[in-house]
Parts: C-alpha cells; sequence; structure tokens
C-alpha cells in the first residue's frame, strides 16, 4: 500500500523542476515524450479546455455530465488546492495514490531520456508542469477512461495539453491576464487559446470580447471545423436565485433544458453551464441530438467547484473564491451582491506578482462597494506573493480609507482578524471573503478544515 509519503516525494521530485510559472512555451519535447511512451495521447477521446476565467468549474460540470451519461473519465486541471493528485481525477475523485506514485514510477525512466536529450541540445529539463501534463495523459491511458477532459495550464497554442487533439475545443471568457506572457490584447490572448482548435474537432465558445471571437472564428474556419458561440447559437434562457445556488434554463445546441439546479453561484457560474452542456452536446451527438433533461439535472445538481465562491463556514459566513484577475474579482462580486444577504464584508486579499495587483484591488473596490467595510492585506507562503505591506500602500494610494484596512502577514492572524470584525456586527449578518490568488485560497481551506475537492 503506497503512502502519504510517495505522493509528496514525488510532488518533491516535480518542485524539484522548473516551477509552475516558468512553463516553457515549447511542444517538441511532449511529442517526444508521448511517442516514447507509446502516445498515451491518443489513447482516448479528449475535451480540451482553455480561456482566462472558468476553466476549472466548466471542466467541473462537463466531467459531471459525461459521467452521469455512464462514461468513464479523466480530469486533468490545475493548479490544485489541497493535494497534488487533484489535479488527476479519474471518475470525480483525484487519483489514488498508489496509481499516482506507480505510474510516475513507471514512466519516470522514459522522462530522464527526454531530459538528457533536452540537456544535450542546451535546453532546460521538462518542467513540473511538462512532467505533471505527461503523467496526467499515462494515468488516463493506463485506466483507461472512455474520455479525458484536458484543461489547459497557460494559454494554449504550445501548452503541454496541446500534445492532445480534442474531439471539442472549449474556451471559456477570453480577458486580460498573464499578459507578460500571452500578450496585452484580447486579440493576441486569442491567437494562443486559438491554438488547441485542430482538425476534426468541434469549437465551443463562450461569449467574447469582438476581437477574440474574430480570432476564434478564423481558426474554426481554417481547420474547418464547426463553430458554436454562446449569445448566438445557445446560451442561459433564464436564471433566478435558489438556496444555495440559482436555478438556470439552457438553450442549448440540440434542445432547450428547463429549470436546471445549478449549486453555484453567480451569472458566470450559469455561463459556464451553458457551455458546458453545448460542449456535451458537440462530443455526445455532434451538436444535433438533444441531452436527456433528467440525466443534465443529476449531473448539475451533484456538481461541486471547491474554492470559487465557496461557503466553507457559517456564523460569520466565510467565502473562500480564487479569483485573481480584474474580470474573475468583477463577476465574483455581482455574484456575491446577488447571492448573499449580507450587510457588512471583511475582505481579505493576497495577491501573487505576476497578477496585475493594482487593477485587483481596483476593481475590488469598485465591486464590492459599501458592503466591503473592511479589508485585511496579507499574503500566502508562495515565494511569487506580494508583500502585505506593498499591498496595503497600493491600496491607500487608490484611495482605500486609512481606518478601513488593516495588515496581517500571517493569514491565520489575518482570518483571525477578519473574523472578529465580522462578528462585530449585532445582528451576525457580516461576512468574510477571501480572495486574490489561488494559492490563498488553497491555504485558507486547510486552515478552516476544507481538504476534501
Amino acid at each position: 500500500m503506497t503512502d502519504e509519503f510517495s505522493v509528496e516525494s514525488v510532488y518533491a521530485e516535480l518542485l524539484g523542476r522548473a516551477p509552475e510559472n516558468k512553463m516553457e512555451p515549447r511542444l517538441a519535447p511532449l511529442f517526444r515524450a508521448m511517442e516514447i511512451l507509446g502516445e498515451p495521447n491518443k489513447a482516448f477521446p479528449i475535451i480540451h479546455i482553455t480561456g482566462t476565467n472558468g476553466k476549472t468549474s466548466t471542466a467541473r460540470m462537463i466531467e459531471a455530465g459525461l459521467r452521469a451519461h455512464g462514461l468513464s473519465t479523466g480530469r486533468y486541471t490545475s493548479p490544485h488546492l489541497s493535494k497534488v493528485t487533484e489535479r488527476i481525477s479519474i471518475d470525480g475523485s483525484p487519483v489514488p495514490d498508489e496509481t499516482f506514485v506507480r505510474i510516475w514510477d513507471e514512466i519516470r525512466p522514459y522522462l530522464e531520456i527526454v531530459d538528457e536529450e533536452l540537456v544535450a541540445e542546451g535546453q532546460p529539463r521538462l518542467t513540473y508542469f511538462e512532467c505533471l501534463t505527461i503523467l496526467g495523459f499515462a494515468v488516463f491511458a493506463d485506466q483507461p477512461v472512455n474520455v479525458a477532459v484536458m484543461e489547459v495550464g497557460l494559454g494554449g497554442i504550445t501548452d503541454a495539453t496541446n500534445v492532445g487533439d480534442g474531439q471539442v475545443a472549449v474556451i471559456t471568457p477570453i480577458s486580460l491576464d498573464h499578459t507578460d506572457l500571452l500578450g496585452d490584447t484580447t486579440e493576441d490572448i486569442a491567437y494562443e487559446k486559438a491554438g488547441i482548435i485542430k482538425r476534426g474537432g468541434f469549437l465551443i465558445s463562450a461569449a467574447q470580447p469582438v476581437d477574440a471571437a474574430q480570432v476564434l472564428l478564423e481558426k474554426a474556419k481554417e481547420v474547418q471545423v464547426p463553430f458554436r458561440f454562446e449569445g448566438v447559437e445557445f446560451g442561459v434562457a433564464s436564471r433566478t436565485v435558489a438556496v444555495g445556488g440559482q436555478v438556470v434554463t439552457i438553450q442549448g445546441l440540440g434542445g432547450r433544458y428547463e429549470d436546471l439546479l445549478l449549486p453555484l453561484h453567480g451569472a458566470h457560474q450559469a455561463e459556464n453551464a451553458a457551455v458546458a452542456v453545448a460542449a456535451l452536446e458537440a462530443f455526445l451527438g455532434g451538436g444535433e441530438k438533444e441531452l436527456d433533461a433528467e440525466i443534465l439535472q443529476e449531473a448539475f445538481a451533484s456538481v461541486t467547484s471547491p474554492g470559487r465562491l465557496e461557503v466553507v463556514r457559517t456564523a460569520p459566513t466565510i467565502i473562500v473564491d480564487a479569483a485573481h484577475n480584474p474580470e474573475g474579482i468583477r463577476v465574483s462580486a455581482e455574484a456575491i451582491h446577488e447571492a448573499f444577504t449580507l450587510t457588512k464584508l471583511v475582505v481579505v486579499v493576497g495577491v501573487l506578482k505576476e497578477k496585475d495587483a493594482e487593477e485587483i484591488l481596483r476593481q475590488l473596490k469598485e465591486s464590492l462597494g459599501d458592503l466591503a467595510a473592511e479589508y485585511c492585506f496579507t499574503q500566502s507562503n508562495s515565494p511569487r506573493a506580494v508583500p502585505a505591506e506593498d499591498l496595503e500602500e497600493l491600496a491607500l494610494d487608490l484611495g482605500f480609507g486609512e481606518d478601513n484596512v488593516h495588515v496581517a502577514a500571517q493569514l491565520d492572524d489575518a482570518l483571525e482578524w477578519a473574523v472578529e470584525r465580522a462578528e462585530s456586527n449585532d445582528d451576525l449578518s457580516g461576512g468574510v471573503l477571501v480572495t486574490g490568488s489561488i494559492t490563498l485560497v488553497a491555504e485558507a481551506r486547510i486552515l478552516l478544515g476544507k481538504t476534501e475537492v
């Protein structure tokens, strides 16, 4: 029986490679690894997902739909919240520890061959993310799964996951993020994302900025694949707030699905659900057949999206949300105003250095408005975290009131302070929001006793 230490030791080995935010814009070593391993990237059909926001939630909805239809699934997403095995899920659960370690032990000698070839050419060894992606393909081929839902790590065209050819390419909303790597406009970013659209596939896209939509449309025409866009061929017909989430009616490609209970908050999750439905229709019936509404209802009722407007504690309400770019903050703030009856919110914020901290803070101030009574700036344990004091300085420059900001370099201190401030409301209608980075949300979930995904 493999123990926890074995997974941790593999993780430590992976972390010894180039870090996650230092991804190499290359695919040749990935194809070489696939060739040596017997092409696990061709062992199962793939639904490939890229976009700026909503990828993981959409992936989880698509996975739930596939499983409700009786298919065995692999799901590859990133980053993880509490344990690396979450990135490689089998039938909705993280890959078992023993499988994770066994497959890594099997493929390690072959990856060393690729490493040696790269070093001989003067190139860096396979990175952390490249190795995890290869491991994901190998695990899914070993199972074997009926279908894999693969989320890109960054961009699309040279992302490690792009050694797989998606039968359906899904593109969630594109906005500005990772501009240092992907480009300064949504058009530039769309060129990167369009790289997952392949001949023989099918494009399903969320509603996009006009320049981004044009890029995706041209790519789909170039490789001669059918394309369907939210707001044109499918979309959310109606939605109403319900206890624990919302009730949505979705106009799909092959049918209309009335009154689906979605246990997630916000208009953006309803739109993710519409994209997921269209992707399921494209995969299961070429976009022409209606899905069974009862099966879809069963699938959506089971959907969770850890770390995405997730209530991890009540009295006071503590919400963790992994929004880490301005557009993500904006849609989450809208959902909080809509779905929660809070009279006061204490916001705990941490941001990573590669993100636009100034715009994130500006968006928080603008979108949450008077609901956000106080802010506590903190930092995760990531070496990429912006120091809490720097965030405070930025906030004061942006016009946050001096009396309304607090600094706690340690997250546990920040949470303790925020809960105390939220509880100062006599009517218990105060809440805490933890946001700004996925690493911060991951650590908060663990501190608050939430480890399940």
